[in-house]
């Protein structure tokens, strides 16, 4: 698949279909995704393949605190789980709120679930000092964890980036037997889409791209024309 198009239709796919993801298949997803940059080309992942459907259930529970506060919090106008703006949403909603099915339900939907680690040994966190939440880590597991979606679409295949069992990191270490050292980036769900969706939609590179300072002019096709 021509590059391009395979960035521009490569969507978060919630609904398989019943076909299995063959050994050979994922081999050569993430034969190809393991070329993607970390830092200092230290390449520090490691993924957990689960295909067991009693564990694909348990990750989908670990997922369900975290799936419940998303919606509540969207509910109530809220962006959910960010840390600037301190939530109003009280813990008594939270609990009440029900589960978004389509938040819980695709670790059993899909044939496999793929859990991507990173050793947090060979990451730079030059940012671990600032007054925070620190990002830059995902500079060298996130690259990673976007070409494996690439290759599987180029296979026909597809999956969904989820992160919110990741709230649930210490039982999710213990179901799987990950290392204190490594962290949990990104769950992935994968297998072979329902349907493929093509239209996908994005705001426009004026809306975020910006010229020499914060509150420059928009970037535009023609801006030094």
């Amino acid at each position: 698949m021509e590059l391009y198009l395979a960035m521009r239709t490569t969507f978060a796919a919630r609904e398989f279909a019943k076909d299995p993801v063959s050994d050979s298949v994922l081999y050569k997803i993430l034969d190809n995704a393991r070329f993607a940059p970390s830092g200092g080309n230290r390449q520090g992942w490691s993924v957990v393949i689960v295909r067991e459907k009693k564990t694909r259930k348990a990750l989908g529970d670990l997922a369900v605190p975290a799936a419940k506060k998303y919606a509540a919090q969207l509910k109530a106008g809220e962006n959910p789980w960010n840390t600037i703006e301190q939530s109003k949403v009280d813990s008594e909603t939270i609990d009440s709120t029900p589960v978004p099915k389509h938040l819980t339900d695709i670790y059993l939907n899909a044939p496999l679930v793929l859990v991507v680690c990173v050793d947090l040994r060979v990451v730079a966190s030059v940012d671990q000092k600032l007054d925070r939440i620190g990002v830059v880590s995902g500079a060298s597991i996130y690259p990673f964890v976007w070409n494996i979606l690439l290759a599987a679409r180029n296979e026909g295949y597809g999956g969904n980036m989820t992160t919110l069992a990741v709230s649930r990191e210490p039982e999710l270490r213990k179901l799987l037997g990950i290392p204190d050292h490594f962290a949990v980036s990104a769950i992935i769900p994968l297998g072979k889409p329902v349907r493929q969706l093509t239209n996908l939609k994005r705001n426009r590179v004026p809306s975020f791209a910006i010229n020499e300072h914060w509150g420059g002019s928009p970037l535009t096709e023609n801006s030094n024309d």
